[in-house]
């Protein structure tokens, strides 16, 4: 059993400051060696370190030769993610299972090729014997996403080839991690649910013909109730959660991972453990914690109330004191993103239909507000906006949907782009990606421990 204290603090104490001691590095000196620090530019330009045909994110135009800021754009294999949305939609369509097609073949399906394909995914849904009961249920964490990659890696081991890396058999693969990581979820947060909160337990199998989307709210309520307006924003939600170009994080890792020549399930299980990470998956749950923590204490009907509220937040002085203001700004946009965009409205309409057209209206006004804050409190290189992830959070809260489960709800939509980028490197490079560090310390005699003081 691991021990949740230290069984000698002052000992651990004393390591550890040794180790910040000997791990501290000059800030001047990323600056004199012209070091990337997270492989960006001041200005927040990502060093190239690969080519892909995925996906593309776009936040400048060419004028006259020059780079302008613009609204942002994302397509996915080409294509710009408003018009897919926009052309499913017409159709009353939901959107994933199309998306995911997109992703991994770089062709939008005919019906028939869709209507395979929701079968083949379908088909996939059913877990190893006793799964459920083995690894799921038992020892359940209070972190769904710890659980979740427990399950990826546990899969391993109930594959026949799970080494095989042709590309017929990480296909496969993906297909069943895709079909199986929304069950995962749902039914790791009903076992913390029911052995940590004592609540009761009731595990509703997928249908075959329902969507991811319908599923999700299909398994996660007792009473399996969804409206279609509720299925029709949450399929939105991981449509646009998807894929992200090959630069952010949990993607990157996994054109690491899968670089080694590694399993699918350790390179997916690599790329969750990324998105874990709150600098990356955890923003969608600090968003609503900062609006919850707003209305607790101030009077959120004053405008001036606001402003002065945010302007706390950036000074350190509200919510978790971190300086930040959630939801607001992008490591690649800068006018706007395009998923926020594309979102706020659908977002408006699940609003109306809970009853929540007032928090719709304090996160418009905390939309406008923050980037006149930040740009009066801080120097900035580009402009912020309100990102994806300030709405999402709206959307899941309104949902019902956990605050255990909003990252695991990220990772269910972004396993289709993890999956095209593992099969996109294996069939590209055949390079392991070695990244170089400069070393700058200083070299040292060797003291024999006789004479060590």
């Amino acid at each position: 059993m691991f021990h949740n204290s230290a069984q000698n603090p002052d000992c651990i104490s004393a390591l550890t400051k040794k180790c910040v001691s000997a791990c501290t590095i000059d800030p001047q000196l990323y600056m004199e060696y012209d070091v990337k620090r997270g492989l960006r530019d001041i200005n927040g330009k990502g060093v190239l370190a690969g080519l892909t045909e995925i996906s593309d994110v776009r936040q400048n135009k060419i004028i006259d030769g020059k780079e302008v800021p613009s609204d942002g754009e994302l397509f996915y294999r080409g294509i710009n993610v408003r018009d897919l949305i926009n052309g499913y939609m017409a159709d009353n369509r939901f959107g994933f299972e199309e998306t995911v097609y997109l992703l991994l073949t770089g062709e939008l399906p005919t019906k028939a090729a869709l209507s395979d394909f929701r079968s083949l995914l379908a088909s996939y849904h059913a877990l190893p014997k006793n799964f459920v009961r083995d690894i799921i249920m038992k020892a359940p964490s209070a972190d769904m996403m710890n659980s979740l990659t427990r399950s990826v890696l546990t899969l391993f081991s109930y594959d026949n080839n799970p080494n095989d890396t042709s590309f017929e058999n990480v296909m496969r693969q993906c297909l069943q991690l895709i079909a199986v990581f929304p069950i995962f979820a749902v039914y790791s947060y009903k076992a913390y649910n029911f052995y940590s909160k004592e609540d009761s337990l009731v595990i509703h199998k997928p249908l075959p013909e329902l969507s991811t989307a319908e599923n999700i709210l299909y398994m996660l309520r007792p009473d399996s109730n969804y409206t279609d307006l509720e299925a029709k924003v949450l399929d939105m939600a991981l449509v646009l959660h998807a894929e992200h170009g090959g630069g952010n994080n949990s993607t990157f890792t996994t054109h690491v991972v899968t670089s080694s020549g590694t399993d699918t399930y350790s390179a997916i299980a690599s790329a969750l453990c990324s998105l874990k990470g709150p600098k990356h998956g955890g923003a969608n749950i600090k968003v609503v914690q900062m609006f919850d923590d707003m209305k607790a204490n101030i009077n959120t009907n004053d405008d001036d109330s606001i402003r002065n509220y945010l302007r706390d937040l950036v000074d350190r002085k509200a919510f978790d004191r971190a300086g930040l203001i959630y939801g607001l700004g992008h490591a690649v946009y800068s006018i706007s993103d395009p998923r926020a965009r594309i979102f706020r409205g659908f977002v408006q309409n699940l609003a109306a239909e809970k009853g929540r057209e007032k928090d719709f209206e304090l996160y418009e006004k905390v939309a406008a507000y923050a980037p006149e804050i930040i740009a009066e409190k801080k120097k900035i290189y580009k402009g912020v906006s309100a990102n994806v992830d300030f709405y999402s959070g709206l959307v899941y809260n309104m949902l019902g949907i956990p605050h255990e489960l909003f990252t695991p709800i990220f990772a269910v939509a972004r396993i289709a782009g993890w999956s095209a980028h593992r099969l996109e490197e294996l069939i590209n490079t055949g390079k392991i990606i070695r990244p170089a560090y400069k070393s700058i310390a200083k070299d040292r005699e060797y003291v024999p421990i006789s004479k060590r003081k």
